[in-house]
């Protein structure tokens, strides 16, 4: 199992998890693959000094590429990742998502 600093990989700052940052106050991260919730759950209070209500992951499966960048029509494969979504406390904020 990775270290704290190496379970999570990024925050995912999309249109969609930006949406349910202001619904819901829910955070998103890119995750190591092989990191179980109760990791995931322990890097981010430790490295944000948050208290974690919930985690929920996602496998997100690899995807076929055709041409696009590849050129004549070689295929090509996309890599296969794992997000998270994460729940805080009420009152709890993490300065990533803020600015």
């Amino acid at each position: 199992m990775p270290q704290l600093h190496r379970t999570l990989i990024k925050p995912l700052v999309t249109e969609k998890s930006s949406a349910a940052y202001e619904a819901r106050k829910v955070y998103t991260f890119r995750v190591d693959p092989g990191a179980t919730k109760p990791a995931i759950r322990d890097a981010i209070e430790h490295l944000f000094g948050v208290s974690v209500t919930g985690v929920r992951t996602v496998n997100v499966r690899a995807k076929e590429r055709r041409a696009g960048g590849l050129g004549r029509g070689r295929a090509g494969r996309r890599s296969a990742w794992k997000k998270a979504i994460v729940t805080l406390k009420e009152g709890d904020a993490i300065q990533i998502f803020e600015g």
